[in-house]
C-alpha cells in the first residue's frame, strides 16, 4: 500500500516525452519523488540494473522496486495511488479501453512520424514523415471531438487523463520541429480543438515545471542528430 513516506524515484531525460508523462502523472496524484537525470550516451548502473531488458528510460523506482515502460508506469501510478484524485484512467471498462487505444495510437502512429522528421536523411524522407504525423494528428482531432464531447477540457474529461499524458508529453517537440524545420504538427487552422487543448495542457498545474522549453529541446535534438551522424 502506498504511503506518504514512500521512496519514489524517476530515472529520465528532461526532454523525453515518455519520462514527462510519468512525472506529470505523479504530479496529478501529488506524489513526491526524486528525479534523476540520465545521460543516454553514458547510462548509469542504476538504470542498467533497474531496466536490464530494454536499458531505457523512464524507470519508476518505488520503495526499491523498479517499474519500466511509460504506459505501464502511468497505469501503475493510477492504481497504487488510487485514493488520490483525480483518476488518470476512466472507471468504466469501455472508456478505459478507448483511452488505452488512443494512447497507443499516439505512440505507434504519431510519435514515429514526429521523430522521423528529426532524423530524416533527406528532405523527401522528412516530408513523408511529416505527412505521417499530420495524418495521425488529424485522427486525434476527431478522437478529441468524440472523447471530450460536450465541451470537456481534456481527453480525460475535466482533468488530464491517460490520452492527454500520451499526447501532451510531446508538445515541446512539436514546437522544436517547427523551429528547426518549419513543420507545424499543431495548427489552429487544421486542428483547432487540439490547438486549444494544448494551451490548457501546458497551463495545468501538474505540467508546470515538467514540460521543458522548446529551446532546450532544440539543443538536445541537435546533439542527437550530431551523435547519430557520427
Amino acid at each position: 500500500m502506498a504511503g506518504k513516506d514512500d521512496d519514489v524515484k524517476v530515472l529520465g531525460v528532461v526532454v523525453s516525452p515518455f519520462a514527462i508523462r510519468v512525472r506529470i502523472a505523479l504530479g496529478i496524484k501529488s506524489v513526491s519523488y526524486e528525479y534523476v537525470e540520465e545521460d543516454l550516451f553514458n547510462k548509469s548502473e542504476l538504470l542498467l540494473s533497474s531496466n536490464p531488458v530494454h536499458k531505457k528510460i523512464p524507470v519508476l523506482i518505488h520503495n526499491g522496486r523498479p517499474v519500466c515502460e511509460s504506459s505501464v508506469i502511468v497505469q501503475y501510478i493510477d492504481e497504487v495511488w488510487a485514493a488520490a484524485a483525480p483518476s488518470i484512467l476512466p472507471a468504466d471498462p469501455h472508456d478505459r479501453a478507448v483511452a488505452r487505444f488512443w494512447a497507443a495510437y499516439v505512440d505507434d502512429k504519431m510519435f514515429p512520424g514526429m521523430f522521423g522528421v528529426l532524423m530524416a536523411a533527406t528532405e523527401e524522407e522528412r516530408a513523408a514523415k511529416a505527412n505521417e504525423a499530420l495524418a495521425a494528428m488529424a485522427q486525434l482531432e476527431k478522437a478529441f471531438a468524440e472523447c471530450a464531447g460536450g465541451g470537456k477540457a481534456f481527453f480525460g474529461g475535466d482533468s488530464i487523463g491517460y490520452v492527454d499524458l500520451a499526447l501532451g508529453s510531446n508538445l515541446h517537440w512539436f514546437e522544436a520541429l517547427r523551429r528547426m524545420f518549419g513543420v507545424a504538427l499543431l495548427d489552429a487552422g487544421k486542428t483547432p480543438l487540439l490547438a486549444a487543448w494544448a494551451k490548457r495542457f501546458v497551463e495545468a498545474e501538474a505540467a508546470k515545471g515538467v514540460v521543458p522549453d522548446a529551446g532546450e529541446t532544440v539543443e538536445f535534438a541537435k546533439k542527437l542528430q550530431a551523435r547519430t551522424a557520427a
